[in-house]
């Protein structure tokens, strides 16, 4: 079985509970390879959660769940150093930061101070406490949620702590087809519990490797690059996509084009991830709470500029 096959018999897995879902899960997939971070934008009840749990499940990794709440402190997060009268010194207790997946339940409801806590961990993979760095397991993967619409009691991310995820997804409300396969399935009760991981961290990590070396053409490249400028130049932004962006959509369209088992980027990889991968770098001048006029501004910026051409066959 090739590490392709093996990171797909995970998303066949998951299929086993998540229901018309494929979309998203194959871009969560994406991510994790890519070595990034997912923020699960949705509606309560439409499976963020459990596409986590199903994730974690589906892998022999280990995973964590951080309730987000206002009363949440960043030592929640991270972990903190007790002191022991017995021994006179203080031991480190790590945070459940420390996992190789970690699910940021509405992560909008814990303090801006608490949000920071996770700056460190998602970017550079490691926890700094009492002037000691300690590097965080590998692969470090954080899924977290939010309610879009829900505004009581929560604190909207910072553009510094948007920037930090690779995706920005969302599942979506079902349509009735949907809504009567997720009731049938359900009808018995949920198989969650009887998921078995079907491959491990190291696979993840060796198909990340892989993808890194999916080719992109000059063309393509460009084509990235005079999406991104076409962001840095409008009126109506405040602030367009930076290089973290750029690079995050690179290594994003490498990813995908391997689970789709190419050796090579085409343009319709850019095209999926465009969204997902950039929409919530965009900041619109004057507004907040923006989403749909972020993805508005990329889908409009997408249809105005033309396509490569090139063949983009194997060996090109």
């Amino acid at each position: 079985m090739t590490l392709r096959d093996e990171i797909l018999a995970v998303e066949t897995n998951m299929s086993r509970i998540l229901v018309g879902c494929e979309s998203v899960t194959r871009l969560v997939l994406t991510a994790l390879i890519t070595g990034g971070h997912v923020l699960l934008e949705d509606l309560p009840g439409t499976g963020k959660t459990t596409l986590a749990r199903v994730l974690a499940r589906s892998l022999d990794a280990s995973f964590q769940r951080i309730q987000f709440t206002p009363d949440l402190l960043p030592t929640d997060v991270t972990g903190l150093s007790v002191y022991s009268q017995a021994e006179g010194t203080f031991t480190f207790r790590p945070g459940p930061v420390f996992a190789n997946i970690l699910l940021a339940d509405e992560i909008n409801r814990a303090t801006p101070r608490t949000q920071a806590g996770l700056l460190e961990c998602m970017e550079e993979r490691q926890v700094t406490t009492d002037g000691k760095t300690r590097p965080l397991p590998a692969p470090f993967f954080v899924i977290a949620t939010q309610n879009p619409i829900d505004t009581s009691g929560t604190f909207p991310l910072p553009e510094a702590q948007l920037d930090r995820f690779l995706m920005r997804l969302s599942l979506g409300l079902p349509d009735l087809e949907r809504e009567i396969r997720i009731m049938e399935r359900f009808l018995t009760g949920s198989e969650e519990a009887s998921l078995s991981p079907v491959t491990g961290a190291e696979t993840v990590l060796a198909a990340g490797r892989e993808a890194r070396k999916v080719r992109v053409s000059p063309d393509l490249m460009d084509y990235m690059g005079r999406l991104v400028m076409a962001t840095r130049s409008r009126s109506d932004l405040a602030a367009g996509v930076s290089p973290r962006g750029t690079l995050a959509l690179l290594h994003a369209a490498q990813s995908l084009a391997f689970l789709e088992g190419r050796t090579y980027v085409v343009p319709e990889d850019i095209e999926t991830l465009a969204v997902p991968v950039l929409a919530h770098r965009l900041v619109p001048a004057g507004r907040y709470g923006r989403t749909s006029q972020q993805k508005a501004i990329l889908e409009e910026i997408l249809a105005g500029l033309p396509v490569p051409t090139e063949a983009f066959t194997e060996g090109t």
